[in-house]
This record gives C-alpha cells, structure tokens and sequence, in this order.
C-alpha cells in the first residue's frame, strides 16, 4: 500500500475511534508540510462519510500568541466539513472530542471563487470576494498523546486540530467594522479568559486569508463562492471542561455562543 494511503488510514482511524495519535512511524510521517497537506488531502477522502462535505477552511498559527504557542513561525490550513459548523447557541457533546478546546476567530464567508489562475492574491484583492464576516468559535481537538512531539508536517496532515466552528450571526462586508482594531474577548463560564484583536492575525485577517488562497492555488485548488474561512485565532487557544459555557465578544460582529455538556 503506498505511504500516503498507509499514513491516512491511521489518522482517519484515530479519529473514527476518538482514539489519541501518537507519532507516525517513521515510514508513514510526511517529510515536510507539502506531503502533509497530500496526505491531509487523503484524509478528508477517507473521513467524508463521517464528517460531511468540504465546506471551508481554517488557518492556524496566525497571530504571534499561538506561533509561539505551537512553536511554529507561519500559517497552517486545515479543512472545514458540514457536519462540524454550528450554529450560535449550539449545545455540543463534550464527549465527542478528545480534547476539546476553543479559539475566538473572524471568519468569513466567500461571495465568489478565488481560482489558482488568479493568483498570486493579495489582502485587497481577496477583500473584495467576501460576502459577510462571522463571530466564531473555532472548535480545536488536540487528538494527539502529545502533540508538541508530532510536528508540523503531521499536525497538519490531520487539519491542525480543526473539529469545526460556531458561527454567529452574518455581518456584510459593506458595514462591518475595521477588523484591524475590532477587539475580541473570550469568556468561559463569565470569566474573561483572553483577549486580542484582528491586527493580532497576521496584521490584517484578509493576510490569512490571502495566504490560504495562495497556498490552495500552488496546490492547483482553489477557494470557493460559499465557503467558510477562518481566519485565525485573536487568542490563545483555551482548553475546556465539562459544562463550560463559551462565548465569544467581537466589537463590531457580535457574539457568539456554545455550551460543551
């Protein structure tokens, strides 16, 4: 069976069974991150019965706090399914995860396609193809036995502890607010537990998403009308517990709401 296919099937079955990761064998770990996004790719092939469609993406280690946090100095991507995006107010199983944690995010949704022909991209231009802008909850699982041993190229292989979103309500780009300053707080139980703003993602959340969309077309894929990106977290991620009511203030977007019971 050829290496791509060997390594997938092990991720895909860890996260079937909920089952911790540990490293890949040498012979299955990718190389490098280009042949951890092929085998991501092969991933998401295998997990669709489970997970739903394709329906976005979300991008990792955007702002200083959480390069730092993952010792890792750029973007990593990860993919979005249907069944993973709820909405404002959603109540979700704290069981369903192994170990569940929450970022306070922009997302954004696309008004048109970003193809690989049109590239590069750059913040201005990607700007123009968004339909509206969200308050999220990014939803992370660090599904690992110890994800600081695992590495980039394999973090990301298994979509960079994405486990879906919660959306709030939409807010069109022609009246959203300067994401630059728009501050966000995020709130556990009634207690403030982080806070940041856009500028902390990248200096300008449409930098991420320029950089996803530039990513996807090396790749020979791109962005599509529809599609839910987000951006980056302006926090650093926090780990739950049982019972923990999560809520998500963003100046100028709203707030959005979950409970993990």
């Amino acid at each position: 069976m050829d290496k791509i296919l060997a390594a997938a099937q092990t991720i895909a079955t860890a996260r079937r069974n909920r089952a911790p990761l540990a490293a890949l064998p040498a012979e299955l770990a990718p190389a490098d991150e280009a042949e951890g996004y092929r085998l991501q790719r092969a991933v998401h092939d295998l997990m669709l019965p489970q997970t739903g469609a394709l329906v976005g993406y979300k991008i990792g280690c955007t702002s200083p706090v959480m390069q730092e946090y993952l010792d890792i100095p750029h973007p990593c991507g990860g993919g979005v399914f249907a069944k993973g995006v709820h909405d404002s107010g959603a109540k979700l199983r704290f069981g369903d995860y192994v170990r569940v944690g929450v970022e306070c995010e922009i997302a954004v949704r696309l008004a048109r396609n970003l193809a690989p022909s049109e590239a590069p991209f750059t913040a201005e231009w990607v700007m123009e193809a968004i339909e509206a802008y969200h308050p999220a909850i990014e939803i992370v699982d660090d599904r690992y036995v110890k994800w600081e041993t695992m590495g980039a190229p394999t973090l990301v292989a298994d979509d960079f502890f994405a486990a879906g979103c919660v959306l709030g309500k939409a807010v069109a780009r022609t009246t959203a607010p300067d994401l630059l300053t728009a501050k966000g707080r995020a709130v556990v139980n009634g207690k403030e537990v982080g806070r940041g703003t856009g500028a902390d993602v990248l200096g300008d959340p449409h930098n991420a998403l320029a950089w996803l969309a530039n990513h996807l077309a090396e790749e020979g894929t791109g962005l599509h009308a529809g599609q839910i990106v987000l951006t980056g977290s302006l926090v650093k991620t926090v780990w739950l517990d049982q019972g923990d009511a999560v809520r998500m203030e963003l100046d100028g977007l709203g707030i959005v709401e979950a409970k993990f019971t």
